[in-house]
């Protein structure tokens, strides 16, 4: 082919392309088979890649993002743990590391006013980096920034299902809810976090610490822990230095535990990777089919071929320029339909019903990728190549004489 130049080989898929018009309909069934498998294979990559971002959300919500360091502390003892004294200990170390976004988390319950009375519901208690390490995603509203700790009116955020208990208020409109007990007040609700599916239903408030009103003496008991969020390289190498100076100082009957609670630090590995294998191979059978039905579709085509292409041989055509032209036929008619594939498969996943339909509640939806269309193209011209290979081989042996003889 380099010895034949650029302007043969330009005029090869010309000739390509003028037979695909005229046989149009020979090819149509084969080409649909085709475009279907790369569309599948094209999907797959892009599925693949919106189902991980998917997971890695999830998980964010559950363990932090990567890399994140939970910090715990607990008595082993009979003497209590003093909470305040702790508290101050912690903030004077992360201090010295100047962590970007650390923050303390606690479970607890709360008695709620609803429009049937008092309920008592889950809580957690954070500061407003919380939201940015666990990926918190409001669905209305926003989260917590740091001078809300200085407003009048305590705000809190909410979940969907609470929400809904109090009418759906519009956050527009300012809504309070009444917390009652020890944090007897009226709270401001600024946000209101989405449904992690149908069968959500947790009422649930989140509020921050500062807004807590109570002894830090008590937070142990509840979960509390310290959260910092590194990069994977960061926690590799702060971790271990972290556990010992937050251990310096401390009286013996104390434990402090440090570890990382992200998910990539407890699986490793792609867990996509079983999806994407599966779904590809059953893609590439059907994109393998697809080109042994072109394949049989040539030679048929081929033996009604015979005289033109014994009188273009007849002319001065060579072998290799017949080879190239007929091999060229299949590449350029998978090529042109692994293209119309991969373009409805981007369209459809442009579409919002679909990538919400495939990842609910997916909050950084990823571009398409790239590797998934120059997967789809390299498949399209890898089977239009094998599908045109005898083909191309059985052209190459007729003879001039052949024209006469069909």
């Amino acid at each position: 082919m380099a010895r034949m130049g650029i302007a043969p080989f330009v005029g090869a898929i010309g000739e390509a392309w003028d037979e695909l018009r005229v046989h149009k309909l020979r090819v149509l069934l084969s080409l649909i088979g085709v475009a279907v498998a790369v569309a599948s294979l094209t999907a797959v990559v892009a599925i693949g890649d919106l189902q991980r971002q998917y997971m890695s959300e999830q998980n964010d919500r559950w363990g932090g993002r990567e890399a994140t360091i939970a910090v715990s502390m607990h008595g082993t003892g009979a003497e209590p743990v003093d909470g305040d004294a702790w508290n101050e200990h912690v903030e004077r170390v992360f201090e010295r590391y100047d962590f970007s976004h650390s923050s303390r988390s606690a479970q607890t319950e709360l008695l709620v006013g609803l429009p049937d009375g008092m309920t008592m519901v889950q809580a957690r208690v954070v500061d407003p980096a919380f939201g940015a390490i666990h990926r918190v995603n409001v669905d209305q509203g926003r989260w917590f920034v740091p001078v809300d700790a200085s407003l009048l009116a305590p705000p809190v955020v909410i979940s969907a299902p609470l929400w809904e208990r109090l009418g759906s208020p519009s956050i527009d409109g300012h809504p309070t809810l009444r917390i009652g007990g020890a944090w007897d007040g009226v709270y401001q609700v600024i946000g209101v976090t989405p449904k992690q599916g149908v069968w959500d239903e947790e009422l649930r408030v989140d509020m921050l610490f500062e807004n807590y009103r109570a002894p830090l003496d008590a937070m142990p008991d509840i979960g509390m822990q310290y959260e910092v969020w590194l990069t994977a390289a960061q926690a590799a190498e702060i971790g271990p230095v972290l556990a010992q100076d937050l251990r310096a100082g401390l009286a013996e009957g104390f434990e402090v535990n440090v570890q990382r609670t992200d998910f990539g630090a407890q699986m490793g590995g792609d867990p996509m990777a079983v999806f994407t294998l599966i779904t590809g191979a059953i893609a590439g059978i059907v994109l393998l089919l697809g080109g042994l039905s072109l394949v049989n579709i040539q030679l048929v085509a081929m033996r009604q071929r015979i005289r033109e292409i014994g009188v273009r041989r007849s002319f001065g055509a060579t072998g290799g320029r017949i080879f190239l032209a007929v091999m060229l036929e299949n590449v350029v008619a998978t090529l042109v339909a692994g293209v119309i594939g991969i373009v409805l498969v981007v369209v459809a996943m442009q579409q919002p019903f679909i990538v919400q339909g495939l990842a609910p509640g997916i909050s950084d939806v990823p571009p398409f990728p790239f590797s998934a269309a120059l997967t789809g193209l390299i498949a399209a011209v890898g089977v239009g190549a094998i599908a045109g290979l005898i083909p191309a081989l059985v052209a190459v042996r007729v003879k001039p004489i052949d024209a006469i003889r069909f």
